[in-house]
């Protein structure tokens, strides 16, 4: 309900909704608590009242952004499908709020007991136990699981930084200036041009089917195994 101003009243929802979406916007580093107050109409003093610093508000941050990964129900009953499920909408979220990918693996993130974090863990190893797969094989295809989500996803969003970096300051476009650079490569290094040039054909994998291509392969892999213990 609006306030006798008419402006709605704060709350840690509003706080935390505006919040990622300046670091959505402008990075977490850029992300100051003046910067979210004035985004808010409201003094950053008045923020303490929700959160007690800084650090407090950006756990709650990753912590919104690692509660919307699907964890399925028995509405799924494959194993494998569900974790697929998990994984695809685990990597979409980390590129929609790029911020949240490093920030989620921190010790930080696990101390609450059933925060997100730890909520997503006990969900993946449940899935895999009731699968079948022993605690030792359980142990690993975990770690390879989460690996994948995470690291697949660090890498995406470096390598789409190191784009952009990369492309020299002037006119030039990034296609002018990859064709040069492909051409000054390809006496030397011809099957790293030959990889580069797929990684600029308008058939070129996006960074999404790049994902569930290793993931497939991991979940294909496990299956592997599962039958033959």
């Amino acid at each position: 309900m609006p306030t006798k101003s008419g402006r709605k009243p704060l709350t840690k929802e509003r706080v935390l909704e505006h919040a990622i979406a300046l670091a959505d916007k402008d990075g977490i580093e850029a992300l100051t608590m003046r910067k979210l107050g004035r985004a808010l109409g409201v003094e950053a003093m008045s923020l303490y009242n929700h959160v007690a610093n800084k650090g407090e508000l950006v756990a709650a941050m990753v912590d919104r952004v690692v509660e919307q990964f699907e964890l399925p129900g028995d509405d799924e009953p494959r194993w494998d499908a569900a974790i697929r499920r998990c994984a695809t909408s685990a990597h979409d979220l980390l590129i929609a709020h790029q911020w949240a990918c490093s920030l989620a693996l921190l010790p930080s993130d696990m101390r609450v007991v059933g925060g997100p974090r730890i909520r997503y863990m006990e969900w993946l190893l449940r899935r895999l136990r009731e699968a079948g797969f022993s605690t030792e094989l359980a142990y690993s295809a975990y770690h390879t699981l989460d690996s994948h989500i995470f690291g697949f996803t660090l890498w995406q969003l470096g390598h789409a930084n190191a784009a952009r970096m990369l492309v020299p300051s002037g006119d030039e476009n990034l296609e002018e200036w990859a064709a040069r650079f492909l051409e000054q490569m390809r006496p030397q290094f011809p099957y790293l041009a030959e990889h580069a040039e797929q990684h600029m054909a308008a058939t070129a994998p996006d960074g999404r089917q790049e994902f569930e291509f290793g993931l497939d392969l991991i979940l294909d892999g496990l299956k592997k195994l599962r039958r033959k213990g």
